[in-house]
């Protein structure tokens, strides 16, 4: 982060409130991005075991008779199958990134990443409780399908917020994922890629799917800084002064795009799905996005929110 000697403005002040003051409008947030994107979303709609009836097709030679559906059959001079639509109950595991970095918003963004993180981590939850799946925090919940899920998700992350006593770690807790599940990772991701490697490799272990999600505010992603710059690091830990911030552009975008790449190839080695998402672009339209990839199978393929 940059600073000047100047007071902090307003946005860097309200960031500075804990997550845990903050949820209660984060929560609103997500239920009204979640309930815009409901508008567009139609289900799977694919043919599989299931209860729910989706549609009568004509029977195909080669079939077992016992699919035929023989009272909608006897109205016309051909069989037909009932069809069902896939209900293939799935448990999603989420988590979001919540150390340090995340704190930062700047002014050309509409929040910090943490405040779209959340977001985007609740709302998806939400549509995909209402989707017929179970759905569970890494590391702080058990899987449910509660249609309450958001404001139960938002209570589990304000008492996890009180009762830390350090900062959150910048990876996903090592757990074992069931091969049929799939996980979605929301983060920067800035930490070192060793362990983001390691930590995917962990959380794949068993085959499961994987979406990873990598957030940046768009002056991380430009770097526009000119003349003498003070950046601090996530906490204050750490100064630095560039009496020519400009020089340095060249090599921080390098260094950004190395890091990108190595996260992107880790989500590769577990045959993941990985996107960019900036916290200055539409928040509906990447949980759209997001939901409707975590909607396909197999989802092998790179893709961008």
């Amino acid at each position: 982060m940059a600073t000047d000697p100047s007071p902090a403005p307003p946005r860097l002040r309200e960031q500075a409130a804990t997550l845990a003051a903050r949820l209660p409008s984060l929560v609103v947030a997500a239920r009204r991005i979640a309930q815009s994107v409901m508008h567009g979303v139609h289900g799977r709609r694919q043919a599989g075991p299931g209860e729910t009836f989706w549609q009568f097709r004509p029977f195909v030679s080669g079939e077992p008779a016992a699919r035929v559906d023989w009272r909608r059959s006897a109205r016309e001079n051909h069989a037909f199958v009932r069809e069902r639509e896939w209900e293939a109950a799935q448990t999603l595991w989420l988590w979001f990134d919540r150390s340090p970095s995340m704190a930062f918003g700047s002014e050309l963004a509409e929040g910090a990443k943490l405040d779209r993180a959340v977001v985007l981590t609740l709302a998806l939850a939400d549509l995909a409780v209402r989707g017929g799946e179970r759905v569970g925090l890494l590391g702080l919940s058990r899987p449910i399908a509660a249609r309450g899920i958001i404001d139960r998700f938002g209570e589990i992350l304000a008492a996890s917020e009180r009762a830390a006593d350090a900062p959150a770690a910048p990876t996903p807790p090592v757990a074992a994922i069931a091969s049929r599940s799939k996980v979605v990772l929301i983060g920067d991701f800035l930490s070192a890629s060793e362990e983001i490697a390691r930590s995917f490799a962990a959380l794949g272990a068993n085959g499961a799917e994987g979406q990873v999600l990598m957030i940046c505010d768009p002056l991380e992603e430009t770097f526009p800084f000119q003349g003498h710059t003070e950046f601090l690091a996530p906490g204050d830990v750490a100064r630095l002064r560039a009496p020519r911030a400009q020089n340095l552009r060249a090599a921080y975008l390098a260094r950004l795009a190395a890091q990108r790449e190595a996260v992107r190839a880790a989500c590769a080695r577990q045959a993941w799905d990985f996107a960019l998402h900036r916290t200055d672009e539409s928040a509906a339209a990447a949980l759209l996005s997001l939901h409707t990839r975590l909607s396909e199978r197999p989802a092998h393929l790179a893709w961008s929110a």
